[in-house]
């Protein structure tokens, strides 16, 4: 939108030069450049904008964005909210730098014990709204696994549900590895636009696939998919507390920036995601460690696509990823249209533009990972709570700040 487009790309104009400045906004609309990131700053720099910044460097500045830690935070998640008041001050409110002190606490016991407690009722709170409004049971002790946001397929929800495909079948075929699986619920919201129809049946394509993996007595409360409908700040402000894992999974050189992922980790979810956007920064801002990166990096995208992508020689290679698209492809979730989802398999196997076949090994390796984690809930809560300290940079209160220093002067 409109409001949005000072924090896509900040062009300090200081000679008056209005048209010019209009014109390069006009062209950062063009390219539907959302959100603003360190990495997504210097892409503009290198890429569209590359002879105004030849020409006048000193205008192009780089303010990453955030989000209000009154409203996601403290008004979100009280329970979280009173841990964090008990234990470093309720400072953060307004100076969200001071989560830094819950740094040192991240190892103690009783704060890990205390953190576990707080999801544990949020993930309550949110599973009997499932079970009231969808009629879906899930368990609030499984593994809260969200991917929340527009409905597009460079955010790459379509990757989530192969993942999901793909645990489904591995459950199925292993009667003893399903009995000592994590328990995994697998939370979508989000709106696709009206128009939008691969992103419409990729929303389908979830509502099928939850259908039969719901329902499948064989795997039982060992995995569950669930897609919240309406999708706006109220609902997100009841999944969002409740998450466990937070999917920021978009090609790398694809997601200008996100708030979702700061929002998330801000209630101690641990995050899922490529190195993109304001991932990196967060990836710095709370250790690498702390996160679970998988997937092609920006230049790794760039090159692949310069030699020629086939995404065809990923399935030939991959035995999972050939059974989950023959699976959704050939009607097994769709048995009355068996080729419904024919064209969006098609799609994955002569473009797949977003590269989704090229991280899917990636991808489920580094669930693996995540599955290891949520086994040890110490390590868990260890790995949530240094996310929740590292977050400080993130509040919208330093964004605007910078926007006042370096912009607005």
């Amino acid at each position: 939108g409109d409001d949005a487009l000072a924090a896509r790309m900040s062009l300090i104009d200081e000679s008056g030069e209005r048209r010019v400045r209009m014109a390069a906004l006009s062209i950062v609309a063009s390219h539907k450049v959302n959100g603003v990131s360190a990495l997504h700053s210097r892409l503009m720099v290198q890429t569209i904008f590359a002879d105004f910044a030849q020409l006048y460097p000193e205008r192009f500045t780089n303010v990453t964005n955030g989000v209000t830690p009154r409203r996601w935070l403290a008004q979100a998640n009280p329970a979280l909210s009173r841990l964090l008041d008990a234990h470093i001050g309720d400072g953060w409110r307004t100076d969200l730098e001071r989560l830094a002190r819950l740094a040192p606490l991240a190892g103690d016991k009783r704060v890990q014990t205390a953190f576990m407690k707080t999801k544990r009722e949020n993930k309550q709170r949110l599973a009997d709204r499932v079970r009231s409004e969808l009629g879906i049971v899930i368990d609030p002790a499984s593994l809260f696994d969200v991917q929340v946001k527009r409905i597009h397929e460079y955010k790459r929800q379509l990757l989530n549900v192969l993942h999901v495909v793909a645990r489904w079948q591995a459950l199925v075929a292993d009667p003893a590895a399903c009995a000592n699986a994590v328990p995994r619920t697998v939370i979508f919201a989000g709106k696709a636009a009206s128009a939008y129809h691969t992103a419409r049946l990729i929303v389908q394509l979830i509502h099928d696939v939850a259908r039969v993996v719901n329902s499948d007595p064989r795997v039982g409360d060992k995995l569950k998919l669930v897609f919240l409908p309406n999708y706006g700040v109220s609902l997100a402000e009841a999944i969002i507390p409740a998450a466990d894992l937070s999917q920021q999974i978009s090609t790398a050189g694809t997601e200008a920036s996100g708030t979702g992922n700061m929002k998330l980790a801000l209630n101690g979810a641990v995050t899922i995601g490529t190195w993109d956007g304001a991932n990196i920064e967060m990836g710095e801002a709370v250790g690498i460690d702390h996160m679970f990166v998988f997937g092609l990096r920006t230049e790794a995208v760039a090159q692949i696509r310069a030699l020629g992508y086939d995404p065809r020689l990923y399935v030939e290679g991959n035995r999972a990823l050939r059974a989950v698209l023959d699976a959704i492809g050939g009607g097994s979730f769709s048995p009355g249209e068996p080729e419904r989802y024919r064209g969006l398999v098609d799609g994955l196997l002569q473009r797949d533009h977003y590269l989704l076949l090229a991280d899917f090994g990636d991808y489920m390796a580094t669930q693996q990972r995540v599955d290891a984690l949520y086994r040890n809930p110490a390590a868990w809560a260890q790995t949530a709570l240094a996310n929740i300290a590292g977050m400080g940079p993130f509040s919208v209160d330093r964004t605007i700040g910078e926007y006042l220093e370096r912009v607005w002067r």
